[in-house]
């Protein structure tokens, strides 16, 4: 009896070790600080594509080379990755585009990863150049305008809240694709959105990056954080 119990606790041991967690992780870090992004399993393309360029080391060295404050900072050019000082970058690509995968639930608020891409009809994504929101906070008078002479469609009352508090950049929605967001360190996009640029809105001082995908154990432990806090959170405001 006691080996039959052992062995029933060490099954469920073992499948709770092994479980998958809820989503997979990337770590951007630079000179400046790193950050955590959490990518969305609605957007399975872009995410497995970021992965597979992440996993060949593509992104290592690269720059974030157009930086605008209250807007975003924007990297992924693997042409970057040997550029001289000044130089122009942006129209570096990977060979492919990866097809658009808008969803209504999925916007653009302060810390989001979107996909960079042309001006092609289709609105298909570039292969590997991304951005990470940083924004500004939305009046309702300036959101109202913005429905009805750029976006043409209402926003959600929950979106236009966090468009409110958060920040971000809600022209963007529908028309690019964002496929993750920062769940720790949205710090760093503060710091490199308020660099000196040049006139392409390069930063001055080159800042590269190193992406790394997260372990399973490490994603786990993050999501077991993040539950925790779920979990505080909603029992400060029961007792509220």
């Amino acid at each position: 009896m006691k080996n039959y119990i052992t062995l029933i606790l060490c099954a469920c041991f073992i499948s709770a070790f092994s479980a998958k967690p809820k989503h997979q992780y990337v770590k951007i870090k630079t000179d400046l600080g790193e950050c955590i992004i959490q990518l969305y399993n609605e957007t399975p393309q872009h995410r497995d594509n970021f992965l597979k360029l992440t996993e060949k080391g593509t992104y290592n060295g690269t720059l974030f080379h157009r930086v605008i404050k209250d807007f975003m900072i924007q990297g992924g050019d693997p042409d970057s990755k040997t550029a001289v000082k000044g130089a122009l970058l942006g129209e570096g690509t990977v060979g492919y585009t990866v097809p658009a995968e808008f969803r209504d639930s999925l916007f653009h608020k302060k810390g989001v990863l979107a996909a960079a891409r042309d001006d092609n009809p289709e609105k298909a994504s570039s292969g590997s150049q991304f951005y990470l929101v940083q924004g500004k906070k939305f009046t309702d008078e300036q959101l109202d305008a913005l429905e009805k002479n750029r976006l043409k469609f209402k926003l959600p009352e929950s979106q236009r809240a966090i468009y409110k508090t958060l920040g971000g950049t809600p022209h963007l929605d529908k028309s690019y694709t964002v496929y993750g967001e920062i769940v720790k360190g949205i710090e760093l996009v503060d710091k490199i959105a308020v660099m000196e640029t040049d006139g392409n809105n390069r930063p001055i001082t080159d800042v590269k990056m190193t992406i790394t995908v997260l372990k399973r154990r490490e994603a786990k432990k993050l999501e077991k954080e993040f539950a925790k806090q779920a979990k505080a959170l909603k029992k400060a405001s029961l007792t509220a």
